[in-house]
């Protein structure tokens, strides 16, 4: 393996274009190439490397989620997820009799398909599901989760730029700090989103989604997708139905709650919204007023226009990374907010 490293450097040596040629790594100590900078220094390295890099594979995939419905409400005083989830799956290739969801620190209450109950095992990291019959590649199963999602749990560091993995964030849950409003955001990147929902929670899956959010009506809430109905209930809270056609990751799944303000604007017939506190409401344009430029730019540059229903802005408090581009609707730290 050692040779054929060696081999492919010195074939694209050779296939690069320099005023000096190559002919001994003696006494050379940098290089520009039109595609590359060879360094003295770190071909030394290469020299003295005895292991390669771990091979590092994507996730494998012995089902297909098809689509994800979710039915969401919050306790905010525990810091709680109220959820149902029913989820859409088929095989692959081989025949399923089981099934293994992503589902980190719930409390499982019931898992059934077609209102039966089904058999399950839970670990608190991960959802094994017995599958009523044997399934085939040509057929599909709606799973229906009910449970409750704790992300408090088993919170730790991420990674890199992301300094939280609980995947779901309660700001001021309880109302009692005067500087700071009470909020629900989430960040899933990478694998974070299984804190909130059960899912086979990998950059690898793509399926399609709906979310139903219930909420204090004085909340504005923010999912992927169209916003489909809005509907008050008789309890004083209001329920939002948020809808994702096109399949996307797991992983991009999002939903924020808060009291915003919406400015509204628009590119190309498609909305934009930009999502600030109250207070900052004026100046949602100034923050944001590259918007429909940007998209423009990129739709033309890669000449494929931006795909989805809308492109969503908000900021939130005590973000624990600067952005997360999340399908259609992208959060923000408070550090963008301001006057």
């Amino acid at each position: 393996m050692y040779k054929l490293i060696v081999l492919a450097i010195f074939i694209i040596f050779s296939s690069c274009k320099s005023s000096k040629k190559i002919t001994d790594n003696q006494g050379i100590e940098e290089i520009v190439f039109d595609t590359l900078v060879y360094s003295n220094a770190e071909f030394e390295a290469l020299e003295e490397a005895k292991e390669l890099i771990p091979y590092n594979p994507s996730a494998t995939r012995k089902y297909d989620v098809i689509h994800t419905k979710l039915a969401v409400s919050f306790d905010w005083a525990n810091q709680w997820v109220l959820g149902k989830a029913d989820i859409t799956l088929k095989p692959i290739f081989y025949k399923l009799m089981a099934v293994d969801l992503d589902a980190k620190g719930m409390v499982i209450h019931s898992v059934k398909s077609k209102g039966s109950d089904l058999k399950f095992t839970y670990d608190g990291m991960v959802l094994s599901i017995e599958l009523p019959k044997v399934l085939t590649k040509e057929e599909q199963i709606i799973l229906s989760i009910d449970y409750t999602a704790k992300p408090n749990s088993s919170e730790g560091y991420s990674g890199g730029a992301i300094t939280s993995d609980k995947g779901l964030f309660f700001i001021d849950p309880t109302d009692t700090d005067p500087f700071k409003p009470s909020q629900v955001w989430t960040q899933g990147e990478t694998e974070n989103n299984s804190r909130w929902f059960p899912t086979f929670d990998k950059p690898n899956e793509r399926c399609s989604q709906e979310i139903y959010i219930t909420v204090q009506d004085k909340y504005s809430t923010l999912s992927n997708g169209k916003l489909v109905s809005s509907t008050k209930n008789d309890n004083g809270t209001r329920t939002d139905y948020w809808k994702q056609d096109k399949s996307h990751a797991p992983y991009l799944f999002m939903l924020a709650v808060g009291e915003f303000a919406w400015v509204q604007d628009k590119w190309n017939d498609m909305p934009l919204h930009y999502i600030v506190e109250k207070e900052y409401e004026a100046s949602a344009k100034e923050i944001f007023d590259h918007t429909p430029e940007m998209l423009t730019f990129f739709s033309d540059i890669l000449n494929y226009p931006y795909p989805w229903d809308k492109y969503a802005q908000i900021i939130t408090r005590d973000y624990v990374s600067g952005a997360m581009e999340n399908t259609s609707a992208v959060i923000f730290g408070e550090f963008v907010q301001k006057h």
